[in-house]
């Protein structure tokens, strides 16, 4: 047999360009011509492009014979993996299944082989098999002729000498599948945006959804690591924090009984702030943003999603609470002369926090993920706060399941993007009536629309202020300024009482002093 050069390319000629059968071909738009350069139209020459020296037909990028192009793929690569498989099944198998997907095999004949060796693998006793028993279960199933033959399977065995560059191989067509990912997505989306969407604004967010759904389903999978190596992982943060030269790793509120209580808000954990309208949950969460933002040393960057309040009226919010003048004030002209120097001085700390501000309205889960990994890219913030949970929208499920699986979808994509980007989240959520009817004091089933949102938190805070509920004027007066943050659950922590000072002209939380907690 004559030498050749590089791999073997597997019937390239009857198997290069056909279809793949999970991905549409992609057929542009009124084009009239399908992925491989045929004419949709009838007529012999009909959509072809003028041939090149190879007699095939010659393609200009940018042009309108971009839709001759086929798919992308490396049916070496693709060949070459079948081929390690091939020669060591027990060892390269169980690798493929945590890595690859059939997909990843365009050429339909790969695939074909690949789906029958995963199934002997599974299915015989130790998951051995060889060239026969492979070749047995395709003429099984009336599919050995489709790919070949047994010549076919036997010229796989002398494709690579050694199974060293599998990971290799896998890149390879990894990168390949997602290409093709891409093209099929895009060419859904433009065939939808041709088509007149009746609603523009929901037809965005299924086409953010599919280019998303792309990066979930080709993002390579976390290994799995044996018990030692997270034994030494926490063994050496004990260390740390035993020698003081570490911390656990959470960011602290500003708020020491709530720090102690909590170590600190930690990566991957979603916490919910809850309250009834008008108790300043969106003050106590500010505060903390603050208390973790605007410092002399190691400031720490944070996104801030706004869907109740405008930037503008947040930022005045702020600025008043550090500044500790009285918005009423502000907002009516009637500021003093020791007030300006206060907000200009509070707005030059506030001006260098590296605090990112999104008031987008009626933003939808999908928006808010995209968002907060662009900003974890470009500005590596530490802290997602979220004003609040019931404003965002999950218009996909809304349509077809109702509210409560819509507040459940928004709920676990608060949850899924705190641990993709390892950093905690406060998410600000209402509390239905039930409260006012027990004299304010809440519960964590008071939560509104779905009991998702306790499932999915790590910590669920409730906030509130006695004097709101007091029963009368001297009730109110002695419970004036006082505040508390109720943990109801904490997974990896205690529960119980906070106590909080509300300073209500500034809309400032604060630490109360021990005098007042005693008292």
């Amino acid at each position: 047999m004559p030498g050749r050069k590089g791999l073997r390319s597997f019937n390239a000629k009857q198997f290069h360009t056909m279809p793949e059968p999970s991905i549409p071909e992609f057929v542009p738009p009124h084009s009239g011509q399908d992925a491989n350069g045929n004419s949709l139209k009838s007529g012999p020459n009909k959509g072809k492009g003028k041939p090149g020296k190879d007699g095939k037909p010659s393609y200009k990028p940018g042009s309108a014979d971009d839709s001759l192009r086929s798919m992308p793929l490396n049916a070496d690569a693709e060949r070459a993996a079948l081929s390690c498989m091939l020669l060591d099944p027990n060892e390269i198998i169980p690798k493929a299944i945590e890595k690859m997907s059939p997909g990843f095999f365009y050429v339909p004949a790969h695939r074909t082989i690949y789906e029958a060796m995963l199934h002997l693998y599974k299915t015989r006793t130790g998951g051995t098999l060889d060239l026969i028993v492979l070749s047995t279960e395709l003429d099984n199933r009336d599919q050995l002729e489709s790919v070949g033959g047994p010549k076919a399977l036997a010229d796989l065995l002398d494709d690579v000498p050694t199974t060293a560059l599998f990971d290799d191989y896998v890149h390879f067509l990894k990168e390949k599948f997602v290409l093709r990912r891409v093209i099929q997505g895009c060419t859904e989306s433009v065939t939808g945006a041709y088509d007149g969407p009746e609603d523009v604004a929901a037809f965005l967010d299924s086409v953010e959804k599919s280019v998303l759904q792309i990066r979930n389903e080709t993002e390579q999978e976390k290994g799995i690591e044996e018990m030692r190596v997270h034994v030494l992982n926490v063994i050496q943060t004990i260390q740390d924090l035993y020698n003081g030269e570490g911390s656990a790793g959470g960011l602290m509120t500003g708020f020491h009984e709530l720090d102690e209580m909590t170590n600190g808000l930690h990566g991957g954990e979603m916490i919910v702030v809850a309250a009834r309208p008008s108790m300043g949950k969106t003050s106590f969460v500010m505060n903390i943003v603050e208390n973790i933002s605007i410092r002399k040393e190691n400031p720490i960057p944070v996104a801030v999603f706004s869907l109740e309040m405008s930037s503008e009226s947040l930022v005045q919010r702020v600025l008043c609470s550090r500044a500790k003048v009285q918005m009423q004030k502000l907002r009516g002209g009637f500021l003093s002369k020791n007030d300006l120097p206060k907000l200009m001085g509070a707005a030059g700390q506030l001006a260098e926090a590296p605090i990112y501000i999104d008031d987008t309205p009626g933003l939808t889960i999908n928006e808010l993920q995209a968002k907060a990994r662009r900003l974890k890219h470009e500005h590596d913030i530490q802290l997602i706060a979220i004003d609040y949970l019931q404003l965002l929208k999950a218009p996909d499920v809304a349509g077809r399941d109702g509210r409560e699986k819509e507040v459940a979808e928004i709920s676990g994509g608060i949850k899924g993007i705190a641990k993709e980007l390892n950093i905690p989240v406060i998410v600000l959520a209402q509390l239905n009536r039930n409260p006012d009817g027990r004299g304010g004091k809440p519960k964590m089933s008071d939560l509104r629309e779905s009991g998702s949102i306790e499932q999915d938190a790590d910590l669920v805070g409730l906030l509130m202020r006695p004097e709101v509920y007091a029963d009368d004027e001297d009730d109110r007066e002695e419970k004036a300024g006082e505040a508390e943050f109720i943990i109801a659950k904490q997974r990896n922590g205690p529960t119980g009482e906070v106590p909080l000072a509300f300073v209500k002209e500034f809309m400032r939380f604060e630490n109360r002093a021990k005098e007042s907690q005693n008292g």
